[in-house]
């Protein structure tokens, strides 16, 4: 292929050798008139380039040698008849491929197909052994002028392409008595089938009325059952690939466990082997055996550096992180970089629920201003976690409750441009138990109520920031992928590098991480009916322009905001891949119309949108090349940059246990002056709870060795 690619590049990069091109077919009356434009990229183009190709060689080696290129291989029988072996072949895959193609198709349409093509390659294999070329058209007209045939090389060829189909179409063998009873019940094998289907299937059997009535009426049966209407779902059923809502308030997912998984989209064995392993290192080297009382309390605050054991933080972030994250810049810098860049917002306005006044923050302000004026020179900034409200705390610990809270927090762009906090209320009601709490009151109960925002801020993040808004919708985008896209689609080579294990990570988090009994389950504040109840809210506000980068800064009003790193790096890797997704569309779809025609884009779309709940705010169509590219972008982007954001710091802001408390046991308090350090620390996850985030968060953070 690459002197093929040489070649045609070379006369279509440069026009005036392309026009001669043209010329030269024209004066031999060619019926070609020009060669097939082709890239690497482009589908279904090859084996009609490498038969144009070969048909035209002749004029283009004179072309070449006219032009000065040598090109020796046009010269060389051996590698005339590899190309000629080449074109044969790719013909027989284009079939098959446009066989695999299309709206409608069924699985066992496509298993019969995969079937028959195997069988077609032993076939070959054998006659290619007894240097038949009855398949091999484009071979016997070279032995038919005088080249010579081994067929030793292309029967290795063979067999190579046969272990290639036998990995790729595991699945289909392993499900083969499955299409068996599902094409044709009356010829199934009994001792096959699951044992509660077998008495039933031999009545069946049996039965030669209805054997009589289903070979005449087969074909519309499994159309009705297996082919739902447009006006349904909008989408064609994939017994590999099915849609469910594994819990209520979740976005759709793959219809199957971890270990149901089609091969394609399960870890292969490095990436396996290495993410449980992290867990397992995570645990051991959290060194909680080191000490005693694990469901106790710790007594100070640097008792907390007793879980870090093996765990190297010379020079590290969260160094860092343990000498400063009780300042309120460290506080603040955190809604800018930290895990959770996304819950601040600029503020003009208070809410009514949060009734902070000029004399509270008097203190904090420092250009002289009153509060309203402050306001409206957009130095007040918000982050409220209403999102909380009202959801029940998690109750799996029967010896030890956990509280949830829905705190509102004030901040200020000081004139050393830091945002720090300056008020904040642990609920979204305000009044008598429900104070507003300040940097200058009591340490200990400015100190807590600093935790209970960030408890809540790791709660959220856990659930929506990261689960929710990266790995869920990531999901939603690879499972429309591979429902709606055929393998050999531009768009699915663009997208399928980026979500990519993403199906098989969240069917491994459906079963370890927040399961009743998962990791997040043990140690933080929401579980169970609170999670169900936390998805279902960030749902319904979720929207597609909230993955548009762009779009959600400008949403939250944080376009001028001082030293937010997130934001600036964020602008131009956006901008990157927005260009390059641009420049890919461009070439695949020369105009809107293209877009609009493309019907397995549309499908994709459309199937994205019903894995979203069917939610109206995101499209169901695509018209323009610009909208495609946006959407595009924002699938690439949220499922790299934007996870990448919001997952590998969690080790550094995290580990460091009081500086986001996962969880909090003992409730918020409801007076000031009534806070000191034992309660605090009585506050704060246990030693075992600690231990557990510390061993989470690190393994959640691990670099896979294959993984960019």
């Amino acid at each position: 292929m690459s002197v093929v690619l040489k070649c045609i590049s070379y006369i279509r990069s440069r026009s005036l050798q392309h026009r001669q091109f043209q010329a030269f077919l024209k004066e031999i009356e060619s019926a070609y008139g020009d060669g097939l434009y082709f890239t690497e990229a482009r589908w279904l183009s090859r084996g009609n380039v490498l038969r144009r190709f070969f048909e035209l060689r002749a004029e283009v080696k004179k072309l070449m040698e006219d032009d000065r290129m040598d090109v020796p291989e046009f010269d060389d029988p051996k590698w005339v008849m590899d190309l000629a072996f080449l074109v044969d072949i790719t013909q027989e895959l284009n079939i098959l491929n446009l066989k695999l193609q299309g709206p409608g198709q069924l699985i066992t349409a496509a298993y019969e197909s995969v079937k028959a093509f195997s069988t077609k390659l032993r076939l070959w294999k054998s006659q290619l052994s007894a240097k038949n070329l009855s398949h091999f058209t484009t071979c016997r007209s070279l032995v038919e002028e005088g080249t010579s045939f081994s067929g030793d090389e292309y029967v290795s060829a063979i067999e190579n392409l046969l272990q290639e189909f036998d990995q790729h179409f595991a699945d289909f063998k392993a499900h083969r008595d499955t299409f068996q009873l599902f094409t044709d019940p009356f010829s199934a094998d009994v001792e096959s089938v699951p044992s509660l289907l077998q008495m039933e299937l031999m009545e069946l059997q049996s039965n030669s009325e209805l054997k009589t009535k289903f070979k005449t009426k087969r074909l519309n049966y499994v159309q009705s059952v297996y082919r739902p209407s447009e006006g349904t779902s909008g989408v064609t059923m994939n017994l590999l690939s099915a849609w469910i809502q594994w819990h209520r308030g979740f976005p759709q997912s793959i219809d199957a466990k971890l270990d149901e998984l089609p091969l394609d989209v399960r870890f292969d064995e490095e990436k396996d082997s290495n993410f449980t392993g992290d867990f397992r290192r995570a645990f051991v080297s959290s060194s909680l055996d080191s000490f005693k009382g694990h469901f106790e309390s710790w007594k100070e605050i640097a008792d907390f550096e007793k879980i870090f054991g093996n765990y190297n933080l010379k020079n590290t972030l969260l160094e860092n992180v343990i000498q400063d994250w009780n300042t309120d810049y460290m506080f603040g810098y955190q809604f800018l970089n930290g895990c959770n860049p996304v819950m601040i917002r600029k503020c003009k306005e208070l809410p009514d629920k949060f009734p902070v006044t000029h004399e509270m923050v008097e203190g904090c302000l420092q250009r002289g201003l009153t509060l309203q004026e402050e306001l409206k020179a957009g130095n007040i900034y918000i982050a409220d976690y209403e999102i909380l409200e009202g959801v029940p705390a998690n109750k799996t610990h029967p010896d030890t409750p956990y509280y949830l809270t829905a705190p509102i927090c004030l901040l200020y762009n000081n004139r050393l441009n830091q945002i720090v906090p300056i008020a904040i209320q642990l609920s979204q009601h305000s009044g008598e138990t429900s104070p507003i709490f300040l940097p200058n009151d009591d340490e200990h109960d400015w100190m807590l109520a600093k935790m209970w925002v960030k408890s809540s801020d790791f709660n959220v993040h856990q659930l929506v920031t990261h689960l929710l808004k990266t790995h869920l919708i990531s999901e939603v985008f690879e499972m429309a992928m591979y429902r709606q896209l055929s393998a050999v689609h531009p768009v699915y080579k663009l997208l399928i590098p980026h979500v990519r294990f993403t199906i098989a990570i969240n069917a491994e988090a459906r079963e370890r991480l927040i399961s009743e009994d998962g990791v997040i389950s043990r140690i933080s504040s929401v579980s169970g009916p609170g999670i169900e109840e936390v998805m279902k809210r960030a749902m319904e506000t979720f929207t597609y322009k909230s993955l548009c980068f762009p779009e959600a800064i400008k949403a939250r009003g944080m376009e001028d905001a001082p030293k937010y790193h997130y934001r600036d790096d964020g602008m131009k890797v956006w901008e990157a891949i927005n260009c390059f997704v641009s420049d890919v569309v461009k070439i695949y779809y020369d105009s809107d119309e293209t877009v609009q025609k493309d019907v397995e884009i549309q499908k994709f779309v459309k199937d994205v949108s019903f894995g979203m709940n069917d939610s109206d705010n995101f499209p169901k169509s695509l018209k323009t090349q610009v909208e495609l590219a946006e959407y595009l972008t924002a699938v690439i982007f949220t499922a790299s940059a934007q996870h990448s954001a919001l997952n590998f710091g969690q080790f550094e802001w995290y580990g460091w246990i009081p500086n986001s408390p996962s969880t909090m046991r003992k409730p918020p308090p409801q007076q000031k002056g009534q806070v000191d350090l034992e309660y605090i620390m009585d506050s704060l996850p246990d030693r075992d709870c600690s231990s557990e985030v510390l061993g989470t968060v690190w393994s959640l953070t691990r670099f896979q060795r294959n993984e960019v």
